[in-house]
């Protein structure tokens, strides 16, 4: 019932065109929007309007929602699953958006923020993502990393990152899988990336990664997904085989759009 249900709601959602508008909001701040081929830019305003019309959205602290900031949001959020299944996001309820960086108490930082500094009692959070809770982001801070991808950072695809390593009811830094065969790759490729970038932070030495993606399994997932999208060429040159796991995982290759179909 609730499938049939969901389905001829969806339906009627579709009826609706994809608003002119929107797209122009996404033609002019996400440049891996223009890579995409026809079908795709069609699959993922479909996302994008189920997305919008099916999650709770809330303006905190005064922060009026537009629907530039909606569209920002399920665009990013949409581009992850474009080649998923599209229940993805079935643990996501509700989105909480902030006008600027909130301070969070002391002592309550959790696994799944995106701190701005070391964690030493009350700190700037740009996003958290909670299990059986919402996606709070920073407007500001989703418009600035979008027009900047090539720094690597989008707090967009690492807090939604987060809910989908939190598919399986556990924040481990690996997402569900399908084969047994994936699961003992992507156990053999991640751990070996995540220790030796440890290694590296550890001892002081320059890593391709945030030193953040250190902080535990989780946050690492969370942290290369954003070069995956962001800077997709330069993760695929200077960590091929972890590009290779995310490339299975997500279903896309986006290193190989951008070459395929550079920018003008």
């Amino acid at each position: 019932m609730w499938k049939w249900f969901r389905g001829n709601r969806r339906k009627k959602i579709l009826a609706t065109p994809f608003p002119s508008e929107w797209e122009r909001n996404i033609q002019n701040n996400i440049q891996y929007y223009h890579h995409l081929n026809h079908e795709e830019k069609k699959r993922l305003q479909d996302l994008i309007q189920f997305f919008i019309a099916e999650k709770h959205w809330l303006g905190c602290n005064n922060l009026e929602l537009t629907d530039e900031i909606r569209v920002m949001i399920a665009a990013h959020a949409c581009l992850m699953i474009l080649a998923l299944p599209n229940d993805y996001y079935r643990n996501v309820n509700s989105i909480y958006v902030y006008p600027t960086t909130i301070i969070s108490p002391e002592d309550s930082i959790g696994v799944f923020e995106v701190p701005t500094s070391p964690v030493e009692g009350p700190m700037p959070i740009l996003g958290e993502a909670h299990h059986s809770g919402p996606v709070i982001l920073v407007w500001d801070a989703v418009k600035r990393e979008t027009r900047h991808p090539e720094h690597g950072h989008n707090v967009v695809y690492h807090e939604f990152a987060h809910k989908l390593d939190m598919l399986d009811d556990s924040a481990d830094g690996t997402p569900p899988l399908t084969t047994p065969e994936e699961y003992q790759r992507w156990i053999e490729v991640c751990s070996k990336e995540y220790l030796e970038l440890c290694d590296k932070v550890e001892h002081g030495k320059p890593t391709f990664f945030d030193s953040y993606a250190a902080t535990n399994e989780s946050e690492f997932f969370a942290v290369v997904t954003e070069h995956f999208f962001c800077k997709p060429e330069n993760m695929k040159r200077h960590h091929p085989k972890l590009y290779r796991v995310l490339q299975d995982f997500y279903r896309q290759d986006p290193a190989k759009k951008v070459i395929a179909n550079p920018l003008p």
